[in-house]
């Protein structure tokens, strides 16, 4: 394969036996970036001359005999990260000249394991949509289709990853942001456990970088391999040394199992709230038979499985109602005039979202409670399984869709069309509860698009869908270089 597209874990093999340099592997990259970037635009904000020099600096410590977990391996970064002397936009024009003064605590961590920076990869505006295009830095397209999306809010790095630009990349999640690229474009992510991975600096432009606990929302990894993400994952657990006082260091158990036919999983492919498209029903299928294959023991129905109607009205009311909280007054007035116009009946997740962006104090306290009551619900499942199989969105990626007004698009799911939001039910399914999620290749649309599914596993047991995700690779194969 062509060094661009081996893995973190060859590469890092590579460098050790003096094979390549870390200089020979960044050069390789930016003249990669620099062919090709211009059809798929993920690196929005190179940082090319810097990405050398610290090259320079990981060959120099390799001949002074130091050994790091990344050290002189190229990567890419979310723009939604401060580094030090970049802008940080997440693509609001009006903070286009915003130049954060110190590095987000995943970035320090990255360098701290002696990765070389290329720099930033492109997002969707202030993070909020399934695509990735903005006024700034333009559209993302997709690999494998540069009509289509590459997904968002993470589409850059997603993109970035496919095209071979750096072996591993970092992103963010609270509706898919990792998982629905991954899926859109043939890689890997993990959405870690809530509160795994410190997020101080992958924060909105101007925004104090505090040690703050988001709702929801998680940072992780994105890599070309399953072992990848376990090795970036590695690099970025752990609590905030300024809440702790202490170096980051969280000893996560081990993997529930190391054989595929010691797995009990449950496999999902419905949701009473959105049809499963036959492409992404297939991928899910495939894996299930793989699983079966490999002698795991397979269900498709469980009692124990926490009611997903009510699981997508409490994680899209407590998405939607952080997602608003810095509104203006007169924005967030309005949204309360058409809340109070809902109907009594309505139940859509049109409502729910409507509702949950003008929720009370009161409010949040009693859908917080309801997902204390799904958690325990999931303990309870993840002692009679050890992973969940199912969709990340129901369908591979779509053509892109600029249309400024969210509740105005249709995703069309085999000939039909839905309300565009309501594809993230599948996404909250993990993110409410704050579980772990692996979202991994599972096989091809007969279009050629990439399709994936996840892996959703019990809360801190993040290795659990990670192997998991390890040993499907084996079978059925991961990644593929787009044709």
């Amino acid at each position: 394969m062509e060094r661009n597209f081996q893995t973190a874990e060859e590469l890092a093999a590579a460098l050790r036996a003096g094979d390549v340099t870390s200089v020979e592997l960044t050069d390789e990259a930016i003249a990669r970036i620099e062919r090709d970037d211009r059809t798929i635009n993920a690196i929005c904000v190179p940082d090319f001359d810097r990405a050398r020099a610290a090259a320079l600096g990981a060959d120099q410590a390799r001949a002074r005999g130091e050994d790091r977990p990344l050290l002189g391996i190229p990567v890419t970064v979310k723009e939604s990260y401060n580094i030090a002397g970049l802008p940080t936009t997440w693509g609001i024009p009006h903070h286009r000249d915003y130049l954060p003064a110190e590095d987000a605590v995943q970035v320090s961590r990255l360098r701290s394991a002696g990765a070389v920076v290329l720099g930033k990869t492109n997002v969707p505006l202030g993070l909020q949509d399934v695509q990735s295009f903005n006024e700034i830095y333009g559209t993302t397209n997709n690999p494998w289709d540069r009509g289509r999306t590459a997904g968002g809010s993470s589409g850059g790095s997603a993109a970035a990853l496919a095209s071979g630009f750096g072996a591993l990349s970092i992103g963010s999640d609270i509706a898919g942001s990792l998982r629905t690229p991954a899926h859109f474009c043939g890689v890997y992510a993990h959405k870690p456990t809530l509160g795994l991975a410190a997020s101080r600096g992958m924060v909105p432009p101007q925004a104090p970088a505090f040690p703050a606990e988001p709702d929801l929302a998680v940072v992780g990894p994105m890599a070309r391999t399953a072992r990848d993400l376990t090795l970036l994952l590695d690099v970025m657990a752990g609590p905030d040394p300024l809440t702790l006082g202490v170096a980051h260091d969280l000893a996560l158990p081990s993997a529930r199992h190391e054989r595929l036919c010691d797995f009990r999983v449950l496999v999902l492919d419905e949701h009473p709230l959105i049809p499963t498209g036959a492409a992404v029903r297939a991928g899910v299928d495939r894996v299930a038979e793989a699983l079966v294959d490999g002698g795991a023991r397979v269900e498709r129905h469980s009692p124990l499985l926490p009611d997903l109607t009510e699981a997508a009205m409490l994680y899209t009311q407590l998405h939607f109602s952080g997602a608003v909280a810095r509104y203006p007054v007169d924005a967030y007035e309005q949204l309360r005039a058409r809340a109070a116009g809902l109907s009594a009946d309505d139940r859509s997740l049109d409502a729910a979202r409507l509702r949950g962006m003008v929720f009370s104090h009161r409010d949040w306290i009693e859908a917080n409670s309801g997902r204390e009551l799904h958690r325990h619900g999931w303990r309870q499942l993840f002692a009679e399984f050890d992973a969940v199989v199912c969709p990340i969105t129901p369908t591979p990626a779509f053509p892109h869709d600029h249309n400024p007004d969210l509740l105005e698009r249709r995703i069309d799911i085999d000939g039909v069309g839905y309300p565009y939001l309501d594809q993230l039910v599948w996404a909250g399914v993990a993110t409410m509860p704050g579980l772990p999620a692996t979202a991994v290749p599972a096989g091809r649309s007969p279009e050629g698009l990439p399709v994936g599914v996840q892996l959703i596993g019990p809360m801190f047991e993040d290795r659990t869908p990670l192997r998991l995700a390890e040993l499907l690779e084996e079978r059925i194969g991961g990644f593929q270089v787009p044709k």
